[in-house]
């Protein structure tokens, strides 16, 4: 899920876009000595992925529940509330932003820009990618990265090897370093395996995953914004990881040709 955000100002089918931008900062990155000494547990990572998604949802506009976006959304993903394992809780984040994150507690935040140019199917796959890193615990490496950044710890600092409780101001930067997290090629690879066995596995159309990042790919073409970059960044090779999934497809005997690829000209969130 990696670097998740990104500001977009590109092609007539996304200038229309509305909304505010979702509020971060930049990160000083710490190095860390007391990281090695440092019991972290999957509490500890569900605790303080909570903290981080209810900073967020507080300093970004969140859209209610009659909102059309949060209707489409939970139309889609209300069955999924409880996914292999795992209790998940879902909303929308209307910011100009393109993008989807779920972190180590189950929260899942779909960002109103990634909707306006997603179908149904290719938001069922986005975010069953980001679901993929949760089960896989990829999460709970951003967190813990994301929480030694904020509370700035070192060798001196990090005597015990408990979790600390962090202030309101450390909270929002772990949350923002949090959304500055990578992950490994091979942890983005499998989370593309486990977006495809959930798509399969729900009857869902697998060629959704193809083109969802067949769109990507067509969105980085000539972007120049720091911002959209980000999303790039965290889901590297869209068009390679794209033909990956047509292969995968063709073996299973599930692929259809679903034709030139190209971005919407108007929302598809109505």
């Amino acid at each position: 899920m990696k670097r998740i955000v990104l500001s977009i100002c590109l092609l007539g089918a996304v200038h229309a876009f509305q909304g505010q931008k979702i509020s971060l900062g930049k990160i000083t990155d710490v190095a860390s000595k007391g990281a090695k000494v440092l019991t972290f547990t999957n509490e500890d990572a569900v605790k303080l992925s909570k903290e981080s998604v209810e900073w967020m949802d507080k300093n970004n506009p969140v859209a209610g529940p009659k909102d059309p976006y949060t209707i489409r959304l939970n139309k889609l993903f209300g069955k999924h509330k409880s996914q292999d394992g795992l209790n998940l809780n879902y909303k929308v984040y209307k910011v100009k932003d393109i993008n989807a994150f779920a972190c180590a507690d189950g929260s899942v935040r779909v960002f109103s820009s990634l909707m306006d140019i997603m179908t149904d199917d290719e938001l069922l796959a986005v975010i069953g990618h980001e679901i993929g890193h949760v089960k896989n615990q990829d999460t709970k490496d951003a967190i813990k990265s994301a929480y030694l950044k904020a509370a700035a710890l070192d060798a001196a600092s990090s005597a015990s090897s408990a979790v600390a409780t962090l202030n309101d101001s450390q909270i929002g930067k772990m949350a923002n370093a949090f959304m500055d997290a990578s992950h490994s090629k091979k942890q983005e690879s499998e989370a593309d395996v486990y977006s495809y066995d959930f798509m399969k596995t729900n009857k869902y159309n697998v060629v959704a995953e193809y083109t969802a990042f067949k769109k990507l790919a067509l969105l980085s073409e000539g972007s120049t914004q720091s911002g959209f970059q980000k999303m790039f960044n965290s889901h590297p090779d869209s068009e390679k990881r794209a033909q990956n999934i047509k292969k995968r497809a063709e073996k299973d005997g599930l692929w259809k040709d679903p034709g030139t690829v190209t971005l919407p000209t108007t929302k598809l969130t109505k």
